[in-house]
C-alpha cells in the first residue's frame, strides 16, 4: 500500500514542468551557496579598501570606495544585514581618517557621504524584500491556480496507464494557454488536449472556460460529439470573432476502440507494435469556436485500440520548437527511441530531449499527453464496435487515415 502511494506521488510530480528530484536538490543547494557567498563580498571589498587604505597611507583617497560595500549588499542581503555592513563602512572609514589626518571637514564629508549610502541600501533593501514577498504571493495564486486548472491526472485511470507533462512558456506564471483534462466517466474514459488562440491571462480564461464545460459535458453527454458540441456553444457566446481553439476529443467506451474528434489540431499519434501512427483526420474540422464561419462539423473517428497500443496527444508547443538551426522538433521520429512500457518514463525522456533541442527553455507552452492500454492477463479479445442497423451512422468515419513511421532500431 506504501509503495502504490509513493508511485502516485512520483507519478503526479511528472506533471509539472519540474527536473528530477536528485537535479532539484542540487539545483537548491548550489542557489544557497551562491546566497552565501554573494552576501560575503560586500564585507570583503569593505575590508580590501581598509587594508589598501591603511597599507598605502594615503588618507582619504580610498575611503570613499568604502560605500561600494552596502551599495552591493543592498541586492543580496536583508535591511539589517545592509545597515551592519554600513555600520562597518562608517566605522572603519571613520578609523582610517583619524589615522591619516584628515581635517575635520574633510572627514565629516567622507562619512556622511558613507552614513548616506548606507542608509539608501537600506531602503532599497526593503523594497526587494517587499517585491519578493509580493512575487511569492503571486507564484502561490499561480500554483493554486495550475492545480484548479490543470488537475493531476493519477497513474491509472479505468484501464489505462496515463502521464502527462506541461510547460509553460512563461516560467514564472506556470500557466499558459495549452490545456488538457482527462476524467472517467460512465460512458468510458474521455479525455481532451488543446491549445488556445493567444497567451497571457486571456488564453488562460479560454482555457478554464473549456475544461470547465468539457468536465460537465463529459459526465452528461452519452454521444462524444455532443461534448464537442457543447463546447462549441459555449465558445461561440465568450469568444471574440478572431478567438479559438484547437483541439481533440478521445473517447473509450469500452469496445475496444477509441473514438477522437479533431477540432483542427495535430493530429495524436498512435503507438502499435512496431510502428508510430499519426491519425489524421479523415474529414478535416475547423478549431472549436469557429464553426459558424465555416459551416463544417467535426466527426467521429473509430480507432482500433488494443492491448498494448499507446497514444500520445501533444501541442503545437512540442511539434514547432526550434533548435538553433531553427529546425523543429521531429516528435515522431522521437517517440520510437524513448517507449517504455511506464507512459511516465517515456514523457519524462521525450521531456528533457525536447528541453535540450531548444536549449534549456521552450517559447511557446507545450503539453504531452500519454495512454497505455496494458495487457490484461488472461483477458478475452475485445468485439470491435456495432450498431443496430448493422453499419455506423453517418457522422462516423470507420477508416482513420495514418502517417505510419517504421522503427528502424
Amino acid at each position: 500500500m506504501t509503495h502504490a502511494r509513493d508511485h502516485q506521488r512520483d507519478h503526479q510530480r511528472d506533471h509539472w514542468p519540474t527536473s528530477q528530484p536528485t537535479t532539484s536538490q542540487l539545483a537548491q543547494r548550489l542557489t544557497l551557496a551562491g546566497a552565501h557567498l554573494a552576501a560575503g563580498v560586500p564585507v570583503l571589498i569593505v575590508c580590501a579598501v581598509a587594508v589598501v587604505a591603511f597599507v598605502t597611507g594615503t588618507g582619504l583617497s580610498w575611503l570613499p570606495l568604502l560605500a561600494v560595500g552596502p551599495a552591493l549588499a543592498a541586492a543580496t542581503s536583508r535591511p539589517w544585514g545592509v545597515l551592519r555592513i554600513g555600520v562597518l563602512a562608517v566605522a572603519l572609514g571613520a578609523l582610517l581618517s583619524a589615522r591619516g589626518g584628515a581635517e575635520g571637514h574633510e572627514q565629516a564629508i567622507v562619512l556622511s557621504a558613507l552614513v548616506a549610502v548606507a542608509l539608501a541600501s537600506g531602503l532599497a533593501s526593503a523594497e526587494r524584500v517587499r517585491r519578493e514577498r509580493v512575487l511569492a504571493a503571486v507564484r502561490s495564486v499561480a500554483e493554486a491556480a495550475q492545480h484548479a486548472l490543470l488537475k493531476p491526472v493519477p497513474a491509472t485511470v479505468g484501464q489505462f496507464q496515463v502521464a502527462v507533462r506541461y510547460s509553460a512558456a512563461a516560467a514564472e506564471a506556470r500557466i499558459g494557454g495549452d490545456l488538457y483534462a482527462l476524467v472517467a466517466t460512465p460512458y468510458g474514459v474521455r479525455l481532451i488536449v488543446g491549445d488556445v488562440r493567444g497567451k497571457g491571462l486571456p488564453a488562460v480564461s479560454t482555457a478554464a472556460l473549456v475544461l470547465g464545460v468539457f468536465r460537465e459535458a463529459a459526465y452528461d453527454e452519452p454521444d462524444l460529439l455532443d461534448v464537442v458540441g457543447r463546447i462549441e456553444r459555449s465558445l461561440a457566446r465568450n469568444l471574440g470573432p478572431d478567438d479559438f481553439v484547437t483541439a481533440v476529443v478521445v473517447g473509450y467506451p469500452g469496445a475496444g476502440h477509441m473514438e477522437v474528434v479533431n477540432c483542427g489540431h495535430a493530429p495524436p499519434l498512435l503507438v502499435r507494435d512496431s510502428d508510430v501512427l499519426a491519425v489524421e483526420p479523415t474529414h478535416p474540422a475547423p478549431p472549436l469556436g469557429l464553426r459558424a464561419l465555416s459551416g463544417e462539423t467535426p466527426t467521429l473517428q473509430l480507432l482500433p485500440f488494443a492491448d498494448g497500443d499507446q497514444l500520445l496527444l501533444y501541442t503545437d508547443g512540442v511539434t514547432e520548437a526550434r533548435n538553433r538551426s531553427r529546425e523543429f522538433y521531429p516528435l515522431i521520429d522521437r517517440v520510437p527511441r524513448h517507449l517504455s512500457d511506464e507512459p511516465s518514463q517515456t514523457l519524462a525522456a521525450l521531456h528533457d530531449e525536447l528541453l535540450s533541442h531548444v536549449g534549456g527553455r521552450l517559447h511557446d507552452d507545450a503539453a504531452l499527453l500519454l495512454l497505455r492500454k496494458p495487457a490484461a492477463v488472461g483477458a478475452p479479445a475485445l468485439a470491435a464496435p456495432r450498431h443496430t442497423d448493422g453499419a455506423p451512422p453517418d457522422h462516423v468515419a470507420v477508416e482513420p487515415s495514418y502517417k505510419a513511421a517504421r522503427l528502424t532500431g
